[in-house]
């Protein structure tokens, strides 16, 4: 069992940056990719971003290339957004999420291979 727990969240002009820290308690860290998802009022859970458990794999979706970058620190059992140049259409709720032995990029963005979640963060983008 893994619990996950997102901080970091708040309200940003848009252009500004938030970092997102996602703390995993209960279970090592290191065996599982993570990803960051979010949902937006109305609008379905989407995927942001994806990590493999060795760090060798990452995919992002189009909307963040360029912008968002996730890192992890596999000693500290936590994982990372970092969020450049924000627009209003990034405001969300935010989630990380883990999933046993995922290795392959190309499967980073499919939400139902993701076994563990938080509880979510709230990001507010004004424009």
């Amino acid at each position: 069992q893994v619990q996950l727990v997102e901080s970091g969240g708040g309200l940003v002009r848009a252009g500004g940056s938030l970092r997102l820290s996602c703390a995993a308690s209960g279970r090592t860290f290191n065996s599982y990719a993570v990803g960051w998802f979010r949902q937006a009022p109305g609008k379905e859970r989407e995927f942001v971003v994806g990590k493999s458990w060795s760090g060798g794999s990452t995919s992002y979706a189009e909307f963040v290339k360029g912008r968002f970058t996730i890192s992890r620190d596999n000693a500290k059992n936590t994982m990372y957004l970092q969020m450049n140049s924000l627009k209003p259409e990034d405001t969300a709720v935010y989630y990380c999420a883990a999933a046993p032995g995922l290795t392959e990029a190309s499967r980073l963005g499919y939400r139902n291979l993701y076994r563990y979640w938080g509880q979510g963060t709230q990001v507010t983008v004004s424009s």
